[in-house]
């Protein structure tokens, strides 16, 4: 075989063009299907459940709400109920049984403006703990919420008294490998990423990017904290290696110029936490392979440990669309299937091969 066939190779499977505009994507866990989140032109939010089948994907369920719908995840539910957690733009807060969608079972005022982005942890069997949902928004907050308690944030991360407000893109939980840990993942629109510590309510970790974060995420969210990849404006993203806290140089990194434009979306492979897709702002995906140095820790001059970091090795790069791929989910139970939805209003289902191989 020849050297080009060896790589993964990204194929579009199926693309689905849809009449509104769609800003997340998700499949539901141990099904077949993918839930789209976004708005109609006339202003109202929308979900669609679509199935795979035969090659093609089938529309399941059209659910019409009155706010559009931002953002969406699974991650703070029971594999048995399977509830979707949604932030719209009015700064609710909803959780959705997906058999019976007309009322949520969950619901709450969560921030005063619009819910950029939800994460969620201690459902689907990963990360110890309780289970939670962090949402952030534009009002410059992060919340923490846990569905079983109402009204309040269990956390509530705001900026100081005489501080600007800075708009929070994106968030992310991380280190929940037992059932007291927990750390949440923060990045806003000035290049600010803020690492908070849940176990002793303390912000661990600051640094600025000098570019709008758009997407933080850790490679798996119950182990102690391995890596993080942020991504921001102008095709930049830095991957953090997260084991090596130094006193005062913090987190060794390693920096990559990919995407001629903002990039999106990263998200890591479920079934190999060394490899992650980026999605950037001209319609193309990048995938990727961390590689770590033979020795991740070292001894500096001053005594103190630091961080050694990776290198990245790109494994395959796909151009689907003229416009920027918005939101893109792996799918936990099959390796290589994901879903990415971009705002030429259209969802497309990939298959990603020989990701067993590299």
């Amino acid at each position: 075989m020849s050297a080009p066939l060896e790589k993964p190779q990204i194929i579009a499977h199926i693309q689905k063009s849809l009449n509104y505009t769609v800003f997340d994507c998700k499949w539901i866990p141990c099904s077949a299907k993918f839930v789209c989140l976004g708005n109609f032109a006339r202003g109202t939010g929308v979900m669609q459940i679509y199935e795979v089948q035969h090659g093609d994907v089938q529309l399941v369920k059209e659910i019409e709400k009155p706010k559009p719908i931002k953002c969406g995840t699974f991650g703070a539910t029971s594999l048995q109920q399977r509830h979707l957690a949604t932030g719209d733009f009015d700064g609710s807060l909803n959780l959705w049984n997906l058999e019976a969608p007309e009322e949520p079972v969950y619901s709450v005022k969560a921030h005063k403006e619009i819910i950029n982005s939800i994460d969620g942890v201690g459902g689907l069997g990963i990360g110890g703990g309780a289970p939670e949902i962090v949402t952030g928004s534009r009002d410059g907050t992060v919340k923490v919420w846990d569905p079983r308690q109402k009204d309040t944030p269990v956390a509530n991360m705001e900026p100081a008294e005489g501080e600007t407000k800075r708009d929070c893109w994106t968030v992310a939980f991380g280190h929940a490998f037992n059932d007291q840990d927990r750390c949440v993942c923060a990045g806003y629109d000035n290049g600010d990423i803020k690492l908070f510590d849940l176990r002793n309510m303390s912000l661990r970790w600051e640094k600025n990017i000098r570019n709008g974060v758009c997407s933080v995420e850790f490679d798996r969210k119950d182990i102690s904290m391995n890596k993080l990849v942020a991504t921001s404006l102008e095709g930049k993203f830095q991957v953090f290696d997260m084991r090596t806290q130094h006193p005062t140089k913090g987190f060794a990194y390693v920096s990559e110029k990919a995407h001629k434009s903002t990039v999106w979306q990263v998200k890591h492979l479920p079934q190999n936490r060394d490899i992650f897709m980026t999605a950037g702002g001209a319609g193309s995906l990048h995938l990727w392979k961390y590689e770590y140095p033979a020795k991740r820790s070292e001894k500096g001059t001053d005594g103190e440990d630091r961080g050694v970091a990776g290198t990245l090795n790109l494994l395959q790069n796909v151009n689907l669309s003229t416009q920027p791929i918005a939101s893109l989910d792996w799918s936990p139970d099959k390796q290589g299937l994901c879903v990415c939805s971009s705002f030429d209003q259209s969802v497309r289902v990939l298959i990603v091969t020989k990701l067993n191989r590299v």
